[in-house]
């Protein structure tokens, strides 16, 4: 084996990274290079290497007068994730109802399969779609529940699905019960325990957020669901804000169903995503838009949305690959690093609240800080103003912070200037509210 190919069979990326050179060579042969310069550091050290990292920064486009702190929400795509997008969407526009439905229509297999390996599922159980909202709100009103059916969920859950289940309560009059997660909660056994005496004899589905949005905090939702599933229960995992952030594969969250977005920390053009359902399980969810066989078991069913955009959905694949040639344990690794680079120093503030776990097992890049007599409102206002660092506030809940989300192009200097801010803040009086 070529030290080209070891190197490349070391980071698992041959084919990801020979696929990424048939959209831009040029950048595939830089990145090889780069590769090669961290090919004997441990994780630890790749993970505060600047100068690769650097490298891989100046792979977006982002503003060089803009600090971009809130990736949780959506996050830019690489440059040649952007090419590869222009270049399918320029394709289209030669002859649309030619190259859309023939051409770029016939790529959707091939990226199936590629989003089953990245998701450790069968092809047969992924459907792409649009964001985890679509697919979400696909299972909730697709599956047979009936009235006095019980379904035990969080009021940390996102807005988007607890409105889809309260207009199920409302329409089929199933009953929810809610549950409260403190945040940070860090015990396993405490969050097991919550959900478990939500359940009774009439629960159907437990709902769980694998990673809370509103605060970065994980949540061991194999446990959960390992429990759910011992009392007759299916389990619903919304993985948007966790999916190519932490590194695991969809079987690891206990999950029956599962979506998520790719627009988020997959980097793919905006407006994609996925859903999972067991093979087994396909035939129970009826399709929320019209399908020859509704209540089939194809997962095919769900992806009936008529005419939408090929050229966005094709370059999903150019994002897997710039995905799988940083790592996804380099990728985990370094976004850990950057959150405990700042929160180190935050923690420490006069005045500082976290709603955010500190620890590894209970977080990644997403933190949430407040400070005593701030809303967070102001908190954010003041960052922008002073610094042009751009975050965004949360409230909700006994929340009342921001929510900071570095990402992979996110450098040391950026989160200084974060660090700096924060300061100015914890020593100053907040301005009265408007």
């Amino acid at each position: 084996m070529n030290r080209r190919n070891f190197l490349l069979a070391s980071a698992g990326s041959i084919s990801a990274l020979d696929l990424l050179a048939g959209v831009n060579k040029p950048f595939a042969q830089q990145f090889e290079k780069q590769l090669s310069k961290i090919e004997n550091l441990s994780l630890n050290g790749v993970s505060e290497n600047e100068d690769f990292w650097g490298w891989v920064r100046e792979s977006y486009t982002i503003s060089a007068n803009i600090i971009n702190l809130n990736n949780g929400g959506v996050s830019p795509q690489p440059k040649v994730v952007q090419d590869a997008h222009i270049r399918n969407y320029q394709l289209a526009n030669e002859a649309p109802s030619y190259y859309m439905w023939r051409i770029l229509d016939q790529g959707r297999e091939g990226l199936r399969n590629k989003l089953a390996d990245l998701c450790g599922t069968l092809p047969e159980e992924i459907a792409i779609n649009r964001n985890a909202t679509e697919g979400l709100n696909t299972i909730i009103f697709g599956l047979n529940l009936k009235e006095g059916d019980e379904v035990v969920l969080s009021t940390f859950d996102y807005p988007n699905m607890t409105n889809a289940w309260k207009q199920r309560e409302k329409r089929d009059k199933i009953k929810l019960v809610w549950i409260t997660i403190p945040q940070p909660l860090e015990d396993d056994a405490a969050y097991v325990k919550l959900y478990e005496e939500a359940i009774t004899p009439k629960t159907k589905i437990v709902h769980i957020t694998h990673l809370i949005n509103w605060t970065g905090n994980l949540v061991p939702s194999k446990a959960i669901a390992d429990m759910a599933h011992k009392k007759g229960c299916e389990v619903i995992v919304d993985g948007a804000h966790s999916f190519s952030h932490v590194d695991f594969k969809i079987p690891d969250t206990g999950a029956d169903y599962f979506a998520t977005s790719l627009h988020k920390w997959l980097c793919a053009p905006f407006g994609s995503g996925i859903m999972y359902i067991k093979k087994e399980k396909i035939k129970n969810v009826w399709a929320l838009l019209s399908s020859v066989e509704p209540d089939g078991d194809d997962i095919k069913k769900f992806e009936s949305l008529g005419t939408r955009s090929f050229a966005s959905e094709m370059a999903i694949g150019t994002a897997i690959d710039f995905h799988n040639i940083i790592g996804a344990k380099r990728k985990e690794a370094r976004l850990r690093y950057l959150k405990d680079y700042w929160t180190e120093k935050a923690v420490k503030l006069p005045g500082a609240k976290f709603a955010s776990s500190l620890k590894p097992q209970y977080s990644c890049a997403i933190a949430n800080i407040g400070f005593e007599g701030w809303q967070a409102q102001q908190v954010e206002a003041k960052l922008f103003e002073r610094y042009k660092i751009h975050t965004v506030s949360i409230v909700h809940k006994e929340v009342n912070g921001i929510r900071v989300t570095p990402n992979v192009y996110t450098n040391i200097q950026d989160l200084d200037f974060l660090t700096k801010g924060l300061a100015e803040i914890s020593k100053t009086t907040p301005p009265p509210m408007k």
